[in-house]
């Protein structure tokens, strides 16, 4: 009885669905083919026109970005707001942030020159410094100067030590700035990867880890401990709160914004673990927190060496709580990273172990073993993949026709775009979508259901998926209808 009563609740909400599609998937209007061939205009030959293709990308409606770190899409400068709100500073020559505030007030009464830590409006006000330190906070200019520097991977992940003793805080204003560009560009949703889930140690745990011994019954003795420990249950409270003061007024008819908590997969094995169980109680507690995630440079020795644990312990608490939603972090790999071996497993195990419903990044598919059986099933269970080019280019150096997206979309894979850490890569969703279509020359139909596909592939309601959905099907309307009469051509 109940398998049929929810399939009829899915019946129901296909049927809800159908009614917000595109309108090219019922019956094209004249606007909707006027921007078709606008756009087709835009992307064909050997040189797509950038400007008006991101102009084009800026006005379109984008449904929302699925794979969106929140200290990572803040930009350097907001942080340097804080630095000052905080009574932090910035050290002049390592550019690291100085918690200690009598150090700043000390600071503050020298001569610029002299000063060793500087508050954030200096730094604001002096250029060369101000280059100086967005060159560390995030990628900028590391592509066209000559500055000795480390290698891609190892700049973008190490940005986020420096702005980190930030981050957390002043959240309803990092929100707030999120939420204003987000409709500046016409985006309705993001889903970001907000804070580090709870977290505690076990050194027995660890000591069995190390050992390669752990069974269910130490996940489930580990779990029960935590259980018991007051301080771990409060600071999931405290989360909670965070999640619901720093988020209040944040919803509202133009734009909506859900949480993910994450591990870190590089700390120790009753590390993760805490923080996995604390992601999935947290999200079982607030319907704002809509699913859980696993972040961290996965080439690194620690994620490597631990990922089969990790999916374990996925696998243990998804048994335990079926209804919370995964979307992993996983293959974010390429040749040479690491071993051979390393590239063979990470998104199978990601889906078959751990109980995946959507993959970030996934770039290693090519070098999976059986990947055409991988994709089958991901195309058949629809397990979205969030495909992040800036980073996959500037991270693993892969982009254009070696980006698995080609893979993806030829073998039926359902896709989304996202933008990652735009604050790092200095970007934005529309800067996406523009490389995509440059990149990929789709047709307008395939960049119009990509949208959509953000809200479908989202872990909302279903009540809020239908409403975003029937939003954005009225966007689109206007949007072409603004298209049609750019081109002297007004269908309606």
């Amino acid at each position: 009885m109940q398998k049929n009563i929810a399939s009829l609740k899915a019946v129901a909400l296909a049927a809800s669905l159908l009614c917000a599609l595109p309108h090219g998937a019922q019956a094209a209007s004249k606007d909707e083919e006027i921007t078709r061939r606008h756009f087709a205009s835009l992307v064909k030959g050997p040189e797509p026109k950038l400007a008006e293709l991101t102009m084009f990308m800026t006005m379109m409606p984008k449904g929302g970005d699925l794979h969106h770190h929140y200290s990572g899409a803040l930009y350097a400068e907001q942080y340097l707001e804080w630095v000052d709100k905080e009574g932090f500073c910035v050290n002049k020559t390592s550019y690291q942030i100085d918690v200690a505030k009598d150090v700043a007030k000390a600071e503050q009464g020298k001569p610029l020159a002299e000063r060793a830590c500087l508050s954030g409006q200096d730094v604001m006000n002096n250029n060369t410094v101000l280059a100086n330190l967005l060159q560390r906070w995030s990628d900028k200019d590391f592509h066209n100067h000559s500055g000795i520097q480390s290698p891609p991977d190892r700049q973008f992940f190490d940005t986020f030590a420096y702005f980190n003793p930030v981050a957390s805080t002043n959240a309803a204003d990092g929100l707030k700035r999120l939420k204003q560009r987000a409709i500046q560009e016409n985006l309705s949703y993001i889903e970001t990867i907000y804070e580090i889930a709870p977290i505690a140690q076990d050194a027995d745990f660890d000591k069995k880890a190390a050992a390669g011994a752990v069974t269910d019954a130490d996940l489930a003795a580990l779990s029960a401990r935590l259980d018991q420990n007051p301080a771990f249950q409060g600071w999931i409270a405290a989360y909670l709160d965070n999640v619901k003061t720093a988020g209040a007024g944040i919803d509202d008819a133009d734009f909506t914004l859900r949480y993910q908590p994450f591990a870190l997969r590089f700390l120790s094995p009753s590390q993760v673990f805490s923080q996995i169980v604390s992601s999935f109680k947290l999200a079982s507690s607030s319907p704002m927190i809509v699913g859980a995630n696993i972040v961290g440079q996965e080439s690194v020795n620690v994620a490597m060496r631990d990922y089969a644990l990790h999916m374990q312990m996925y696998k243990f608490l998804k048994a335990k709580y079926p209804t919370v939603k995964l979307a992993l972090h996983a293959g974010e790999l390429s040749l040479g990273m690491v071993e051979p071996e390393g590239l063979t497993f990470h998104i199978k195990d990601a889906i078959d172990v751990a109980g995946a419903s959507r993959i970030g990044h996934g770039m290693d598919i090519a070098h999976e073993t059986n990947p055409l059986a991988i994709m089958k099933k991901m195309r058949e269970k629809d397990i979205a993949v969030e495909v992040n080019l800036s980073s996959n280019d500037f991270i693993l150096g892969i982009k254009g026709a070696a980006h698995p997206v080609t893979l993806y979309r030829k073998y039926g894979v359902p896709y989304v775009l996202s933008t990652d850490d735009a604050g790092v890569s200095r970007n934005n969703l529309s800067g996406e979508y523009v490389l995509y279509a440059a990149r990929y020359q789709p047709d307008y139909a395939e960049v119009k259901k990509l949208s959509y596909d953000s809200i479908r592939y989202s872990f909302l309601a279903d009540a809020d998926k239908q409403r975003l959905l029937k939003a954005l099907a009225l966007k689109f309307g206007k949007f072409e209808a603004e298209i049609a009469a750019s081109q002297g051509k007004p269908g309606r």
